[in-house]
C-alpha cells in the first residue's frame, strides 16, 4: 500500500472515531510506529488531526476563553475512564499526615474514591461537595474554606476565601483548570485564577491533574504559570506538541494507564 493511501485510510479511521492508537495503526497496515508516525506528523501538518503522544485526534477548533461551568450533576459523576486513571494516580501522592489541598473540580471530586483508607491525613478544601463526601471518612480531617458559595459550583473562591487560605501551610496541592499549556493553568474567572494562585503559593509541592481535553487549552486568565507546578499528571490522548511545551520549562509530566 502506498503511503497517500495509507494516509488516506487513516483519516478515514478517525472519521470513524475519535481517536487513533498508532500501535493499532501499525498493526492494521503492516508497517513501523515510526512510519505511522511519520504519516500522523504529514496529517498535522495538513491541519486534518491533532498528535497525540500515543496517536492522534481530531483537528478541532479552540475552545472559548469563557465557559460556563458544568452542572454538579454532570462534574460529580463516575468519570471517564481517563479521568479516573489521573484521579487515581493523584491520590497516590498523599502520605501519612500530610496536608493537602483537593478543590472542587470533577477530576478533584474523582479523587475521593482513591483515597488511602487507612492513612490519616489532612484535607483543605474550598468545595461544599468535597467536605460532604469526606467528613464520615474516620482518617481525615477536614477543614472547609469559607466565603460566598457560588450558585453554579458549590465553592468558595472569593477574597474572603482567598484571605482564608493565606492561614494555612500545605504540603500538597492538587490543582487543575479549565486550560493547561505551556504558559500555565488558566481559568475562566478571574476570581477562579486568584484563588489558584493562593493555594499555590502555600504548598510545597504542587501537582497538577491535566486530563487531555484540557491540554493546550489558553482559558481567560492564567492562574499560575506552568513552571510552578512539581508534576503534571495527564494522560495518553494528550496533544503532543502540547505536553513537548509543558516538558520543555523544565515540568515532570507522568502519563497516568487508563482505567476500565
Amino acid at each position: 500500500m502506498l503511503g497517500e493511501e495509507r494516509r488516506r485510510k487513516i483519516v478515514e479511521q478517525l472519521q470513524q472515531g475519535n481517536r487513533v492508537i498508532a500501535k493499532d495503526l501499525s498493526e492494521m497496515f503492516q508497517v513501523s510506529i515510526d512510519s505511522i508516525r511519520r504519516d500522523l506528523t504529514m496529517l498535522e501538518e495538513q491541519g486534518l488531526l491533532q498528535k497525540t503522544y500515543g496517536g492522534a485526534v481530531p483537528a478541532a477548533p479552540s475552545p472559548k476563553v469563557r465557559t460556563l461551568p458544568q452542572p454538579q450533576s454532570l462534574r460529580y459523576g463516575e468519570g471517564a475512564p481517563h479521568q479516573n486513571a489521573i484521579s487515581k494516580l493523584a491520590a497516590s501522592y498523599i502520605e501519612k499526615n500530610e496536608t493537602v489541598f483537593i478543590g472542587g473540580a470533577g477530576i478533584q471530586f474523582g479523587m475521593l474514591k482513591y483515597l488511602p483508607a487507612e492513612l490519616p491525613f489532612t484535607v483543605v478544601t474550598n468545595s461544599l461537595k468535597i467536605a460532604e463526601t469526606l467528613r464520615e471518612k474516620e482518617n481525615i480531617e477536614t477543614y472547609l474554606i469559607g466565603g460566598k458559595v457560588r450558585h453554579s459550583a458549590g465553592s468558595m473562591i472569593d477574597a474572603i476565601a482567598i484571605e482564608m487560605i493565606a492561614k494555612f501551610n500545605l504540603d500538597t496541592c492538587f490543582l487543575t483548570g479549565g486550560g493547561i499549556a505551556e504558559n500555565g493553568i488558566s481559568t475562566a474567572t478571574p476570581e477562579g485564577a486568584g484563588f489558584t494562585r493562593a493555594v499555590c503559593a502555600i504548598s510545597r509541592r504542587r501537582v497538577c491533574l491535566a486530563p487531555h481535553e484540557k491540554v493546550g487549552v489558553k482559558m481567560f486568565t492564567t492562574a499560575v504559570p506552568i513552571e510552578q507546578m512539581d508534576i503534571v499528571i495527564t494522560d495518553q490522548a494528550a496533544l503532543e506538541k502540547a505536553i513537548r511545551e509543558i516538558e520543555r520549562r523544565n515540568v515532570k509530566v507522568i502519563f497516568a494507564e487508563e482505567i476500565g
